[in-house]
């Protein structure tokens, strides 16, 4: 295949670093846009030409798409600013102003399972909002990565299990679905972006090996880190978004996130299609890393 200039936008981050190295090794000139110095010489030395620009600043991203085939896009969770929601659509606009004014032909944002709906999936409504704006930039062949649930977001329960001896959220323990690990995100990123074949609005749902209910997760959790009775228990809502904000989370912030959870319990974010394409990453081997940071 051909080589080409990519231009990955949040590179420094777990699926930016994996997607990065991959277009290295497949020989594309990647242009790595991030905020982090330090991770940013590391991707330099690697190979990547970087650049640093905040995700809201379209002028900054501009100059970092031009002269760029195609980019991966995204719009990292921002939980310390004030209007959650205001930050998203800020930050996409700009992003979607940058690609517009780039020129840039093929582009992967990162969605999320349940971003068909406009409301109803709490913080997943400013992806939906997102691909919508995406889909209007004239010439933009735009592919919508919807992922589910990401595996790491696990790493948020350790300081329950330490605590409290369980595991638990305001998502049922009887409600499956898919698990996918951030690794094999930006591995598919990579596959999609070096054969650029699709026109138009495309979305690929992308999920992991199988479905599980957190109570299988758990009990998968829990034997990794020699802790094999580790119970799931599901949380009530308004407890769930009272401990949020206790951690210093906004309260509006917090709303979304219990939105959210109703939205898997409801039916809301479940993926638009069959899942066809999965990742390789099972739960049981995320867990011996789980292992090793709940232990530190």
């Amino acid at each position: 295949m051909p080589k080409r200039v990519i231009a990955v936008l949040g590179a420094t981050g777990h699926i930016g670093t994996v997607l990065t190295e991959e277009l290295l090794k497949k020989g594309h000139e990647v242009r790595a846009v991030g905020r982090d110095q330090a991770k940013l010489a590391a991707l330099e030395s690697k190979g990547a030409k970087t650049k640093s620009a905040a995700f809201d600043d379209a002028a900054a991203l501009t100059e970092a798409f031009k002269g760029a085939e195609a980019a991966f896009t995204m719009i990292p969770p921002n939980y310390g600013a004030d209007d959650f929601s205001g930050w998203q659509d800020r930050s996409g606009e700009a992003i979607a102003k940058a690609l517009e004014k780039a020129g840039v032909k093929h582009q992967v944002d990162l969605s999320s399972v349940g971003a068909q709906h406009a409301s109803g999936n709490g913080p997943i409504s400013g992806l939906h909002r997102q691909e919508k704006r995406l889909e209007k930039i004239a010439g933009l062949n735009a592919l919508h990565l919807r992922c589910a649930y990401f595996m790491e977001n696990h790493y948020w329960s350790i300081p329950t299990i330490k605590t409290m001896g369980i595991n638990g959220s305001p998502i049922k323990p009887d409600v499956k679905f898919s698990e996918v690990a951030t690794a094999d995100i930006g591995r598919k990123a990579a596959e999609r972006l070096d054969r650029p074949d699709f026109k138009g609005r495309v979305v690929v749902e992308f999920g992991g090996p199988r479905e599980l209910t957190l109570t299988e997760a758990t009990a998968i959790l829990g034997k990794a880190i020699g802790k094999p009775d580790l119970k799931y228990v599901p949380f009530p809502y308004e407890d769930a978004e009272k401990a949020m904000a206790g951690s210093g989370m906004k309260p509006a912030t917090a709303k979304l996130m219990v939105e959210m959870y109703r939205g898997f319990n409801e039916g809301v974010c479940v993926p638009e299609t069959p899942v066809k394409d999965r990742g390789a990453v099972t739960l049981e081997d995320f867990a011996r890393g789980f292992a090793g940071a709940f232990q530190a």
